[in-house]
């Protein structure tokens, strides 16, 4: 019986430092990952400002080759809206939105999530010139960047399996997707 008690007053314990945790938390993240693409920096940015191309790299996407998707506006400009749905839980159900552009330089998108959480976020990509690079080599930098609020529950989520860094690996392994297909070309 008294090993019952302790078993349980651990666990208790253990249970109200993930809570505390988890309120001691920011609220904010930023989840940021780069590479370099031997392209020019104009075909990387042309590239990526179309939503649609993120079928050919983009992890999340390639994840479900049967999701639903619907398209809203013209591709590559402001307002433009990428809508997926899928059965797959890693993928879900969202849509996604260019925001901004910053010709030549930076496409910002919001992103909205309604399954299997609801939540927002922004995602920036950044294409620029590697400095000292040649013109032989054309090489560009791209930064790709995440930003989001975290509610109380989505916190004990992110201490738990540690989403930065799996969202991280992902965004990594899209931008290395990227870079094979973009330098095949």
């Amino acid at each position: 019986m008294n090993i019952l008690i302790i078993i349980l007053i651990v666990l208790a314990s253990l249970i109200i430092i993930l809570l505390i945790g988890a309120l001691l938390t920011k609220r904010e993240y930023t989840i940021m990952r780069e590479i370099t693409i031997n392209r020019p920096k104009h075909e990387v940015f042309n590239y990526v400002k179309l939503l649609k191309n993120q079928d050919y790299y983009n992890k999340w996407v390639m994840m479900d080759p049967t999701m639903k998707k619907e398209y809203k506006g013209i591709d590559g400009t402001v307002g433009f809206v990428y809508a997926w749905e899928s059965n797959n839980k890693q993928v879900g159900m969202g849509e996604q939105e260019i925001i901004k552009i910053k010709e030549g330089e930076s496409i910002d998108h919001e992103l909205r999530f309604m399954k299997p959480f609801e939540g927002k976020a922004t995602a920036r990509l950044i294409p620029a010139s590697v400095p000292g690079s040649d013109n032989r080599r054309n090489e560009t930098r791209v930064n790709w960047v995440f930003n989001g609020l975290r509610n109380y529950p989505m916190k004990i989520v992110h201490l738990l399996f540690n989403l930065k860094k799996v969202l991280g690996k992902d965004l990594q392994t899209s931008l290395a997707t990227l870079k094979a297909v973009l330098e095949k070309e």
